[in-house]
């Protein structure tokens, strides 16, 4: 519930998918394959603060646009009232209240039951008043220190004070303290159950909605999605596992990317502190790297997810037989995986790690081969365009050996096959390879467009069929392509010969920042 980066979820398609993407101000452009299909997919950025993606199963256009108008509208609505960013929304309006009842929204109303019900049944390990805890971490590791006892203790007595009181006869709430609520995780998954609904009751035969990592699938749809593996850094890494879901909500919750860091290095590997607060005891939770909760709806999945990062496991696993038809995959600081006894069935889990493994023992390239304790990480960005008819770009990222062959993609970032040869480099090189080697690379590492923001690429000297390369010079080429917008490719040749180096890449309009980093593993 508090991850939720672009990258956290990977969603596939459990059928083929034509997409419209979309802006919140521009008219969609129509695949003609759409009417085959059935499904729309709709982008929309700066929804909740975050990216939205939105699958509709219709019989036609013009049904699954009135179930998207009808989801962006609850968006709309709800953000205008349980927005605690805009000075202007209810719930900031009635924070800044002092012991007055004040008459308030259902939708306000029922975000504060329920994190009263939520705070109950976690034992105060969900409390919106964490914020007092995560604005004292964020004040002490700026200053290059971590809070003392003193401030500690100060901050969970203030956590542990009624902060509202509720009158259900007259829909009132009242303010009760000084502390800073957080809502915002919590609301987003209140309000993406309510634009699911929203959507079917506009006439969508079936739903799923991504907001920043949290899904939800309601209706005749089916949903494959990627759990991403905690303990990579990579866009490319194999997820740690994947589940397909129908009429329900996937949630996860983790302490592994986002953290806090002293502002000052005061010594080599300085420690990172986790983002997630236990509300009982102002300290960062640093056992549980990430959970992942499958509930029947979302905010139960988000609650949950949330809570199973805090909590203790045992309390963790009490917590969940509590709630009939929950499953969930827990991974820990150490690496060790813990499901419950209905996890989904899969291919099977990777073995992840959260501590850094020691480094390869006398790793050597072989006769002219790759050295294998190096590999290439890309670090790439793609930037917000203020553009009022804005698409996600295709984005393409590949490595040339010296005769200009496409040895390896990493990355093919799209929407619809159709479109493909909009990549005009890599589309050309990859047809003289598909020619040469009688594949088709795109089917297995082809994925969604991105949303604007930085993203992790790693090269590990293998080609497509996953052999090593021979040591050398080779190019790595990226090539971006966005409709109603401009075209990017950028190429740089490196040498990979064992010797560590970092090159930064000029911007280009629909390509950022860009960092080739050769280094020891």
């Amino acid at each position: 519930m508090h991850i939720s980066s672009s990258r956290f979820w990977q969603i596939a398609a459990a059928v083929p998918l034509a997409t419209v993407a979309v802006s919140s101000s521009a008219q969609p452009v129509i695949a003609f394959d759409q009417q085959e299909t059935g499904t729309w997919s709709f982008h929309h950025e700066d929804v909740l603060g975050t990216s939205l993606e939105i699958k509709v199963q219709a019989s036609t256009l013009a049904e699954a646009q009135r179930a998207e108008a009808a989801a962006l509208a609850i968006f709309d609505k709800d953000n205008a009232i349980l927005s605690t960013w805009r000075p202007e929304s209810e719930v900031s309006r009635w924070a800044r209240t002092r012991f007055e009842p004040v008459a308030v929204s259902p939708e306000l109303y029922d975000v504060l039951s329920q994190f009263d019900h939520w705070r109950k049944r976690t034992g105060g390990a969900l409390d919106a008043s964490v914020e007092a805890a995560t604005r004292l971490w964020n004040n002490a590791t700026a200053e290059g220190r971590v809070p003392d006892e003193h401030e500690i203790a100060m901050t969970v007595e203030a956590i542990q004070q009624p902060h509202w009181s509720l009158d259900a006869e007259h829909r009132t709430a009242t303010r009760l303290s000084d502390v800073p609520l957080a809502l915002a995780s919590f609301t987003k998954s209140y309000i993406t159950s309510r634009a699911a609904d929203a959507a079917l009751k506009a006439g969508a035969a079936g739903v799923m909605l991504n907001v920043g990592g949290d899904v939800i699938v309601r209706g005749a749809l089916t949903q494959k999605v990627a759990i991403a593996n905690p303990a990579a850094a990579a866009e490319n890494d194999r997820p740690l596992d994947s589940v397909v879901v129908r009429d329900r909500a996937v949630a996860t919750s983790g302490s592994y990317r986002r953290g806090f860091e002293l502002a000052t290095a005061i010594k080599a590997n300085t420690p990172q502190f986790s983002h997630l607060i236990d509300p009982r005891t102002a300290q960062p939770a640093n056992h549980v790297l990430s959970s992942t909760v499958i509930a029947q709806d979302a905010v139960t999945a988000g609650a949950l997810a949330t809570a199973f990062s805090i909590l203790p496991i045992e309390e963790s696993r009490r917590l969940a037989a509590s709630h009939p038809n929950t499953q969930y995959l827990l991974v820990l600081a150490n690496g060790e995986q813990i499901t419950s006894n209905d996890w989904p069935q899969s291919s099977g889990l990777l073995q992840v790690a959260y501590h850094l493994p020691p480094a390869p023992v006398a790793l050597q390239a072989a006769n002219g081969q790759w050295n294998p304790a190096f590999e290439l990480g890309i670090d790439l960005n793609l930037p917000r365009i203020q553009d009022a008819r804005y698409r996600r770009p295709y984005v393409a990222v590949w490595v040339e050996d010296a005769d200009h062959y496409p040895v390896r993609t990493l990355a093919l970032w799209t929407q619809n096959p159709r479109w493909l040869n909009e990549l005009k480099q890599w589309y050309r090189d990859d047809q003289v390879r598909s020619l040469a080697e009688g594949t088709d690379v795109s089917r297995t590492v082809s994925s969604a467009t991105r949303a604007p923001g930085h993203y992790t690429l790693t090269w590990d000297g293998k080609d497509n069929e996953g052999k090593p390369v021979k040591a050398g010079k080779y190019t790595i080429c990226i090539e971006a392509s966005r409709e109603h917008g401009g075209y990017d490719l950028q190429r740089h040749e490196l040498d990979f010969n064992g010797k560590a180096q970092q090159v930064a890449l000029p911007e280009a309009k629909e390509l950022g920042a860009t960092t080739l980093d050769y280094h020891k593993r």
